[in-house]
């Protein structure tokens, strides 16, 4: 079995572009090929945190994969607040392949390539400036990603702390891009065709009478039943809505809010591996609002660790 530390890993993905593997897992899924059950859920109070476990396989592939990532927010500064692991097994013997100690590196490297995917799809063709909701680790992965498939040099980033907000910025400093940060959601709405939001909001931090025609949003935050940081207005708003999964979209994100409240049917929702498929239809025009409520499905942990594994073996032969 293989055993890889975040360090090896992280070394073993430069240069890699796992967005095709990450598009092609949401196909499998829409699809049918796939077995993912429920998502696995500890919460805690005392200090807040969370651990979710996301399992499941393709049918037909060489792998099944189980994988553990927690986030807590404690008041250490030695001990990361996020912690995670992949574990990857035969699915025709069951023998353990390997054991990605990736700390969540991995977690976040696909969640920004669930970003592109959906970019792809739904942004405007002509994306004026990028807003970011979130100054912390996937807020610049979903900013430093979507440099790299938008033509845009705008980009403004949202916190509640300054100290964030400065980090950010000095990080991107190298970057030809006119970066700007805010307190202020309105100026970010105001501003941007192409939104996302990376925060742990419990309460929206967007409504509906800031969002413009024209506007992309999406949504990675709200992960669980408890965390929202869109208005359900806005989805009720939206010409377009998208999910990750239906059935997980049902249970916590965005489309739960909403459908909670009944400002949104059902119906309304398509997933993304139909769009990516052409089976279902994504954004048609610049007028449209488009939402995409990406709840993190285990399809998505299966591609990138096969991904990085046949990373670690190329660069070990």
């Amino acid at each position: 079995m293989l055993i890889a530390h975040q360090a090896q890993i992280r070394k073993a993905m430069e240069g890699i572009d796992c967005v095709p593997a990450i598009e092609e897992a949401f196909v499998a899924y829409s699809q049918g090929q796939a077995v993912v059950p429920p998502v696995g859920e500890l919460t805690f109070k005392e200090p807040p945190g969370a651990t979710h476990i996301k399992y499941g396989y393709i049918i037909g592939d060489a792998c099944y994969v189980i994988k553990i990532a927690s986030t807590f927010h404690h008041q250490d500064p030695k001990v990361p607040a996020h912690e995670g692991m992949m574990l990857m097994f035969d699915q025709k013997t069951g023998q353990a392949m390997a054991m990605l100690l990736d700390g969540g590196f991995l977690t976040a490297l696909r969640t920004a390539a669930a970003g592109v995917a959906v970019a792809r799809q739904l942004a405007p063709k002509n994306v004026q400036r990028i807003g970011i909701f979130g100054a912390g680790k996937q807020g610049r992965l979903q900013l430093n990603h979507l440099l790299r498939v938008c033509k845009c040099s705008e980009a403004i980033v949202w916190s509640r702390s300054a100290h964030a907000l400065d980090a950010f910025k000095q990080e991107f400093s190298n970057e030809r891009i006119n970066l700007k940060t805010t307190h202020d959601p309105e100026e970010v709405a105001a501003t941007c065709n192409l939104i996302v939001t990376t925060t742990p909001a419990t309460s929206p931090l967007l409504s509906a009478s800031m969002i413009r025609r024209g506007t992309h949003i999406t949504a990675l935050g709200s992960d669980t039943p408890s965390k929202q940081e869109l208005d359900p207005a806005i989805l009720q708003k939206a010409d377009v809505l998208v999910a990750d999964s239906l059935s997980q979209c049902q249970s916590r994100g965005e489309i739960y809010h909403a459908l909670k409240t009944g400002l949104i049917e059902p119906g309304k929702a398509v997933e993304l591996g139909n769009v990516i498929a052409g089976k279902a239809s994504g954004r048609s025009s610049d007028e449209q609002i488009t939402i995409a409520d990406l709840t993190g499905v285990a399809v998505q942990d299966i591609a990138i660790s096969k991904v990085a594994l046949a990373a670690l073996k190329e660069q070990s032969s």
